[in-house]
């Protein structure tokens, strides 16, 4: 079973972005290869029952289980060691990926107070695009009477683009509310 948004891309997204890119060939044209999600908390060194709940948070919103990171260095200043947990990443790729996009765009977004639209210079330069969320709220899976504690997270499309530009061309076509976009 293949995603709403997966369909859509393969039927009119990569006919016309071939158009707009000038690309004769459809497999030139650039794909979105997975998302990833990452919720940092330094101040999981001291408590370690945030991890916990940060990890099934994280895996009720994508449907996937959390990894937790970890310091790759120490940090004095942080009382951080190296290898103690500061945080839970997941990443998403394929049908499940499409499916995220999909409700992130048509359901997350929308909940979003004040929202005008994601801004568009947060692209790295290689036609990725990285997004934060400022609380886990706006997810519709989180039952917020059991939210202890507002945790931000961040989001990152990590795509085929070659440039910035084609990066964007990529997300306007998938429905990421892009700010100055007019269509």
């Amino acid at each position: 079973m293949s995603s709403r948004l997966r369909e859509r891309f393969k039927t009119e997204g990569i006919p016309a972005l071939m158009k707009r890119l000038g690309r004769k060939n459809p497999m030139a044209v650039p794909r979105l290869a997975k998302v990833t999600l990452n919720i940092g908390l330094g101040e999981a060194s001291q408590n370690a029952k945030l991890l916990d709940v940060a990890v099934q948070e994280l895996g009720l919103i994508t449907g996937q289980k959390a990894v937790v990171t970890r310091a790759k260095k120490s940090i004095a200043n942080f009382k951080i060691r190296k290898g103690m947990p500061i945080g839970c990443c997941v990443t998403l790729r394929g049908d499940v990926m499409y499916e995220f996009v999909d409700r992130l765009c048509s359901v997350v977004m929308p909940r979003v107070r004040d929202f005008k639209g994601l801004p568009p210079n947060s692209f790295d330069g290689r036609g990725n695009y990285t997004m934060g969320l400022k609380d886990q709220l706006v997810f519709p899976e989180i039952d917020y009477t059991r939210v202890d504690k507002i945790k931000g997270l961040n989001i990152t499309f990590t795509t085929s683009a070659r440039n910035d530009e084609e990066g964007r061309e990529l997300l306007k076509m998938l429905g990421v509310p892009l700010r100055g976009q007019r269509e």
